[in-house]
């Protein structure tokens, strides 16, 4: 194998036989915490052909205009908001992220945040051992013969709708960019948004952030829900107006909630003192499509196609 000195900055985590695959081929800067160290990470991309990062690196303004000779940006995942696209286009540097690679993380995850959310039980651990033994409170509800209703009904929202399905559970979705005559529209009933809200036991959104989703689930949104409903957003921080959740899970008008993604990430003290006290609420930090299997999966994708590009150019 032949080894070239085309420089590649890795400014996030990414599985390391990955990175060790790219390392014999060529001149490698793996630091998982570039990221929170911008001067460093401007000086380092400054002679970089390729970067490769997660979703906190902001690829656009400064960063960009600094990175002289990149050819292509690696996105260790497939949402595109950290990354100026248009301006990546227009210097004619590829940006590959790494579609279908963490479909069926996310996937697992948003089912299982719907079970757990749905049954209650499994957030009483405390109670239990401090022998409260608050039985009559935590009598949940059965997945089977509830709806699960999907905002955007793309590749992920797909593998939630056939482990909804294999669980009991109706499927309704929304999706105005998806054809009327497209082959998944057989696995789901098909709904306009505030319908959807309306009549479905959870709802788990799966749309890009955009100018068009963003706050798609606002105040008057939530208010369209059942109130024994729960929502999950493994998609984009944004699509909800996560002060306007918080509201809604104090007052009673939403039964439960997960969120993975948020409008500011990382949470601080002080952003996330909105959620504090919240029983009904499961936070992560955005690592619905991160786990063992995806982490190679999208490692060894992101890998092949920057060598790929790296090669022809060299």
């Amino acid at each position: 194998m032949t080894r070239t000195n085309a420089k590649i900055v890795i400014s996030e985590f990414m599985d390391e036989a990955a990175v060790a695959g790219l390392a014999a081929r060529f001149d490698v800067r793996y630091d998982p915490e570039l990221v929170d160290r911008p001067e460093e990470l401007l000086a380092a991309v400054g002679e970089a052909r390729a970067l490769i990062v997660r979703n906190r690196t902001q690829v656009r303004g400064e960063l960009l205009e600094g990175a002289h000779r990149l050819e292509i940006v690696g996105r260790l995942g497939v949402g595109l908001d950290n990354i100026d696209v248009e301006a990546c286009k227009a210097r004619g540097i590829d940006v590959h992220p790494a579609i279908g690679a963490n479909n069926l993380s996310v996937a697992e995850y948003v089912v299982t945040a719907a079970l757990v959310l749905l049954r209650k039980a499994w957030l009483s651990s405390d109670d239990v051992a401090a022998g409260q033994w608050p039985r009559q409170a935590l009598i949940g509800a059965e997945a089977a013969g509830k709806t699960m209703g999907l905002v955007g009904y793309g590749a992920i929202a797909r593998e939630v709708a056939s482990r909804a399905t294999a669980l009991g559970m109706r499927v309704a979705a929304y999706d105005p960019h998806l054809p009327d005559d497209h082959h998944a529209w057989s696995e789901a009933e098909r709904h306009e948004l505030e319908e959807l809200l309306g009549r479905c036991d959870v709802v788990s959104l799966h749309t890009p952030l955009t100018d068009a989703t963003r706050h798609l689930i606002d105040t008057e949104a939530l208010a369209q829900m059942k109130s024994n409903a729960v929502l999950i957003n493994a998609a984009r921080g944004g699509i909800v107006d996560d002060a306007a959740l918080a509201a809604a899970l104090r007052n009673g008008g939403l039964a439960g909630a997960a969120l993975d993604v948020f409008e500011t990430e990382p949470l601080t003290a002080e952003t996330g003192a909105m959620f504090a006290g919240l029983p009904n609420l499961i936070l992560t930090p955005h690592i619905a499509g991160v786990t063992e299997e995806s982490n190679v999966r999208v490692g060894t994708m992101i890998a092949h196609a920057v060598t790929e590009r790296l090669s022809k150019a060299t």
